[in-house]
């Protein structure tokens, strides 16, 4: 059984002073982050002061992005090395929101893993389909045709792992529910194209698939109970300290 494994998206909510005061109440609660994984993804402005915060701590730094080279002319672009030397272990890509608003493409996402793995990162691809391809049945094309492009020639070493976020778009942020026993259908979907992807071994011991979308201390262990369900990528219930301490809490399987 794979330990869960539960990162906090801070997205563009916290402003600088609000970023910090979290990031030390929840370095003062890691104490009791036992059996599960946890990450936290600040802004980019706060990545050096929120790396002193959690320096020991049982918390793991994430990035909402990066770019998919190291160094060069690439103006307001963030560089994998330079994160990989913040401290840095976990970075996003792909979500949602950045497939929105800058257009970012399953060839960038594929470029941004392959960066991110040659320099030591744990890449968090994002992936999930919208309200409207839902609709059209859609849902299952849409996932596997995120996968196979965004990781194309991609390939793990011994000492890489990748972290598969789940999202259905029509739900982040929104407040409704979904049928954990629907995620864990999803889940395996995934699962099965991953096995298509990557030898089986590989995605049982380096690959961890998670879920988001309005997750919250009330429904996170509805969902880690799932058995394709390795963990959750949180946002709104990651900006309060004792809400988020609440879904770590609730996802440790026994």
């Amino acid at each position: 059984m794979k330990q869960p494994l539960i990162i906090a998206n801070w997205k563009m909510k916290l402003e600088p002073s609000e970023a910090l005061k979290l990031a030390k109440k929840l370095a003062r609660a890691s104490v009791k982050f036992k059996g599960v994984d946890v990450v936290v993804c600040p802004t980019f402005t706060e990545i050096a002061q929120v790396a002193e915060i959690l320096k020991g701590k049982k918390i793991k730094l994430g990035a909402q992005d990066c770019f998919w080279e190291n160094s060069g002319e690439f103006t307001g672009e963030v560089s994998p090395k330079f994160l990989k030397e913040y401290g840095v272990e976990y970075v996003i890509v792909g979500h949602s929101e950045r497939r929105q608003y800058v257009h970012a493409t399953n060839e960038m996402v594929n470029e941004k893993i392959k960066a991110l793995i040659e320099v030591g990162i744990t890449p968090i691809m994002c992936i999930g389909e919208t309200f409207e391809q839902r609709q059209e049945g859609e849902k299952d094309a849409i996932l596997i045709t995120e996968l196979t492009h965004g990781l194309k020639d991609v390939w793990l070493n011994k000492s890489t792992n990748l972290v598969i976020a789940y999202e259905p778009i029509w739900m982040i942020g929104s407040g409704q529910e979904i049928d954990p026993t629907e995620v864990e259908h999803t889940h395996q979907v995934i699962k099965h194209t991953l096995n298509d992807i990557f030898p089986d071994s590989m995605v049982d011991e380096q690959i961890k698939i998670i879920y988001g979308g309005s997750v919250n201390p009330e429904n996170i262990t509805e969902f880690v109970e799932q058995s394709a369900v390795d963990g959750a990528l949180v946002g709104g219930a990651s900006l309060d300290a004792a809400k988020f301490s609440a879904v770590i809490a609730g996802s440790i399987k026994t």
